[in-house]
């Protein structure tokens, strides 16, 4: 063997070793080829749809809401164009930070403060939610220029409900408003977690929200890892809810609400040839541009704590007792069941069945009285015999064939179908017996019964037509052929004749309300509901006026009316809360309706004269409490010694 010099040992060390870090670099990079290999070939796809999800982002696009136009395509509820400002809480560095800088550009309140991080704490991933809207071009550029200090801000371009009749509008309309967390669970719509759409929450944008609604978009957009926006790589446009075409009358609709002024009253005009509904109001209201944004919590507050109930849709789901209106009912109940119109009743002001004593509105009573002068003059003891005459079967069922009681199908939520008593019900209800009282009261509209005043004022087109008009909302329904009433024109005459007395003949309730449209003439009746008893010991000291009362326990004022009595076109239901005298408030509102309606530069000098009327009164007030503050700080404590009084 040759043996082996100390270079040769060393040299063949260092080969093993080489060989050896060769292998394990070979190795090394088998694995790792490998494991590309698979990285690239089986998890490929996933990887790059990931890569893909965390560049590219879907975002939904709201769709734009229908359009609402009366009849005359003028525009109810449109969309105008606004700028917002979204956050998305996950990319935001430190919440309460953000909310600092972002209220720098846009003010905010504590409660708006408190109800954002409220709603942040609910969001998850990329959930956004709105912190502003409607904020104006101005903010809009000022947080574009802050976007790379503002993680997890992004303004945006959008669009708001906008009601321009405002008030006037609210409760016929209703608004929109985001749409709940239970609205959410119910349908799991993603769309409802936008921050930017809104839902129909009342009136006709509630009961025509699924045409009104529209169809999303999408945008796919490139985001950085902060997920702002890069830019728009694709875009499918979202499709609009449907432009609706309602029968309401904007220009009346707005007259009728300006001219009711500061009162608690409802008004209904329909068309008797089709049913189409003119005008649906009901004061006071809310201004629905601002509930259709975010509702300030005092303003709820104080808006639920008026006693005129301005959030109550008082033509549909206002329900009262119909007074002196509802004896047109009964009396073509008798004329239905062979009362000659002929027939009279001795009214002395008061009617005693059992001892006890129903009372009449004149005391010293009407004399002789007939059914046409009985509904001119509003006899209550001529109603009195003929609900007796005929039971309270006979009067419930004519009630029911003029609209009374009944819930129309119509696009509202929330309608009313009222009480018509009689003496079934009256069982099932309280499982009593009917009693002669019971009677004398409905008689004349009082007791049990409790009507809408979209109710009366379908009663009123039909007595005035003849025929079963049922109201509509929508222009575009094919126009209705209504059936007969089934009650005889000649009867039906009678009572349109006293309705025509009413108004513009000898000792009708309502002659200071005769139209002064020349060659137009109204028929109505007047009502008056009382909303407290008043007992015997009253009555025999005199019962207190209204005027003397609280506002909250005067009675209520109602009238009935179409026009014109020869050929009626337009009947008109009016609700005025606490009027006192249907005559006195309810009448002139209805005169000037159908003013408007017949002679409209006759009507916009009224307002003219109302307005100016309004700020005299406004100055007034204004003026008095200036000197009685002033007045006040002379004669105070604080006041200068001989400024005081000895």
């Amino acid at each position: 063997m040759i043996p082996l010099n100390r270079s040769s040992v060393q040299q063949l060390l260092f080969h093993r070793r080489a060989l050896l870090l060769g292998g394990l670099q070979l190795g090394a990079a088998a694995v790792l080829a490998g494991r590309m290999a698979w990285l690239a070939l089986a998890r490929g796809e996933s990887y790059r749809l990931a890569s893909e999800e965390n560049r590219v982002d879907l975002r939904l696009i709201p769709p734009r809401r229908g359009l609402l136009v009366d009849a005359t395509g003028l525009p109810l509820a449109e969309n105008r164009p606004a700028y917002a400002v979204e956050l998305t809480p996950s990319l935001a560095d430190d919440l309460e930070a953000t909310l600092d800088r972002i209220a720098e550009v846009v003010p905010l309140t504590p409660e708006e403060r408190a109800g954002i991080l409220a709603e942040a704490r609910t969001r998850r991933g990329s959930g956004t939610l709105l912190v502003a809207s409607d904020i104006g071009w101005e903010a809009y550029a000022a947080f574009n220029l802050k976007l790379a200090d503002l993680a997890g801000v992004q303004p945006i371009r959008t669009y708001e409900r906008y009601y321009p009749g405002g008030e006037g509008f609210a409760h016929a309309l209703g608004y929109v408003g985001r749409p709940s967390r239970q609205q959410y669970l119910d349908t799991r719509n993603p769309l409802y977690l936008f921050p930017g759409f809104r839902l129909g929450k009342d009136g006709l944008e509630r009961g025509l929200e699924a045409r009104l609604q529209g169809r999303p978009g999408a945008r796919r957009v490139e985001v950085n890892a902060r997920g702002r926006i890069l830019r728009d790589l694709d875009t499918r446009p979202d499709e609009p809810g449907e432009t609706i075409r309602l029968t309401l009358d904007r220009g009346l609709q707005a007259f009728m609400a300006e001219r009711i002024g500061e009162d608690s009253a409802s008004v209904v005009v329909i068309d008797v040839t089709d049913g189409a509904i003119k005008c649906l109001l009901s004061m006071p209201a809310f201004d629905p541009n601002v509930f259709a944004r975010r509702i300030p919590a005092d303003l709820w507050k104080d808006l639920q704590a008026d006693p005129r109930s301005p959030l109550l849709p008082k033509a549909t789901q206002g329900l009262y007792v119909p007074g002196s209106t509802f004896k047109l009912v009964t009396a073509l109940a008798a004329l239905a069941e062979g009362v000659a119109p002929t027939d009279t009743v001795g009214c002395s002001g008061r009617y005693t069945v059992g001892g006890n004593t129903w009372h009449c509105h004149r005391r010293r009573g009407h004399g002789t009285v007939a059914m046409e002068t009985g509904i001119a003059a509003s006899c209550n003891v001529y109603f009195y015999v003929m609900a007796r005459r005929i039971g309270p079967e006979a009067v419930a069922r004519m009630a029911r064939t003029l609209g009374v009681g009944e819930r129309f199908d119509l696009p509202v939520p929330g309608l009313k179908a009222g009480i018509v008593p009689d003496p079934a019900w009256k069982i099932e209800r309280f499982g009593e017996p009917w009693t002669v009282a019971d009677t004398l009261n409905t008689a004349i509209g009082q007791g049990y019964l409790f009507v809408s005043p979209i109710q009366l004022a379908v009663m009123t087109a039909r007595i005035a037509s003849g025929r079963i008009v049922v109201p509509r909302l929508l222009a575009d329904a094919p126009k209705p052929d209504f059936a007969p009433l089934g009650i005889a024109p000649e009867l039906l005459d009678v009572a349109r004749a006293g309705m025509a007395r009413v108004v513009n003949g000898p000792g009708g309730t309502a002659r200071r309300a005769q139209l002064r449209v020349e060659g137009i003439a109204m028929a109505g009746k007047t009502g008056t509901a009382q909303v407290r008893r008043i007992t015997l010991a009253e009555r025999r000291r005199g019962v207190r006026r209204n005027e003397s009362l609280p506002w909250h326990l005067r009675d209520h004022a109602l009238f009935i009316a179409f026009a014109p009595v020869d050929a009626p076109r337009y009947a008109i239901a009016v609700v005025v809360e606490h009027g006192a005298s249907g005559a006195r408030a309810a009448a002139p509102l209805a005169r000037d309706a159908f003013t408007y309606i017949y002679d409209r530069p006759q009507a916009e000098a009224l307002i003219e004269r109302l307005r100016a009327e309004r700020e005299r009164r406004r100055r007034a007030v204004e003026e008095a409490a200036r000197r009685a503050a002033a007045e006040a700080a002379a004669t105070g404590p604080n006041a200068p010694p001989a400024a005081r009084a000895p």
